[in-house]
C-alpha cells in the first residue's frame, strides 16, 4: 500500500499520478499547470480536483509516494554486505535501471522536489526528504572497502570523483531510459558499457 491508498484506490489515480509526475519533473512546482495534468492523463479536471483538492495536495501526495518507492524499490534492496564501491554502484545502477523503467520520472521528479524554494511546500517537503535521504547516504556508504585503492591516493577525492562520474553517466542513462519500457531494455548491453566506465576507474584508482 503506497501512500495510504489500497492498490485498487491507486489504480484509479495512475494516469493522474503518471502525468503529475512528469509535468513537476519538468517545470517544477510552481511553474506546473495543472491544465497541462489533466490533458495527459486524458481526465477532466473536475476528476482531479476530486482526488487531490489542490495542486499542492497533489504534490506532496506525489513526494510521498516516490519516496515509498524509492524506500522499497531502491534504498531497502541495497545489499551492503558488498563493500567494493564499484561493485555497490554495479548494484545501484541495476536497481535504478528497474526503478526508472517502472517509473520514468520518480527520480527527477524528487529530484525537482527536494530543490523547490516553493513557500508553499518548501518546509513540507524538507521534512519528508531529510530522513530518506540521510538514510540512503549512510546505508550506501556503509562499511566501504578502501583497502583496494593504490597507496598514495587520497580516497576521499577518488571516492568523489567515482561518484562524480557515475552520476554523470547515471544521468545521460535515465534520459535514454525514460522512453524505453521493460521490455524494450536491453540490460547486457547497458551493463556492458557500465562496466566499461568502471574499468578505466578501477585503472586509475586500484592496485
Amino acid at each position: 500500500m503506497i501512500s495510504g491508498l489500497s492498490d485498487l484506490e491507486l489504480a484509479k489515480r495512475e494516469p493522474i499520478v503518471n502525468a503529475a509526475l512528469k509535468e513537476f519533473a519538468r517545470k517544477g512546482y510552481d511553474e506546473a499547470s495543472t491544465n497541462e495534468i489533466v490533458r495527459e492523463a486524458g481526465v477532466s479536471k473536475g476528476l482531479l480536483f476530486h482526488y487531490f483538492h489542490s495542486k499542492k495536495e497533489l504534490f506532496l501526495f506525489l513526494v510521498d509516494y516516490t519516496l515509498e518507492i524509492i524506500q522499497r524499490e531502491f534504498v531497502d534492496l541495497i545489499n551492503t554486505e558488498e563493500r567494493d564501491i564499484f561493485a555497490r554502484y554495479r548494484q545501484a545502477a541495476l536497481l535504478k535501471i528497474d526503478m526508472i523503467a517502472r517509473h520514468p520520472y520518480v527520480f527527477d521528479f524528487i529530484g525537482v522536489a527536494a530543490l523547490t524554494e516553493s513557500a508553499q511546500v518548501k518546509e513540507a517537503i524538507q521534512s519528508r526528504t531529510h530522513t530518506l535521504l540521510a538514510l540512503s547516504l549512510s546505508r550506501f556508504f556503509d562499511q566501504m572497502d578502501t583497502s583496494r585503492f593504490r597507496p598514495g591516493i587520497d580516497v576521499k577525492r577518488a571516492m568523489r570523483i567515482i561518484i562524480w562520474t557515475m552520476e554523470g553517466y547515471e544521468r545521460a542513462a535515465q534520459q535514454e531510459l525514460q522512453t524505453k519500457t521493460v521490455s524494450q531494455l536491453d540490460y547486457d548491453a547497458f551493463l556492458a558499457d557500465f562496466d566499461a566506465y568502471i574499468d578505466v576507474l578501477k585503472g586509475c584508482f586500484y592496485q
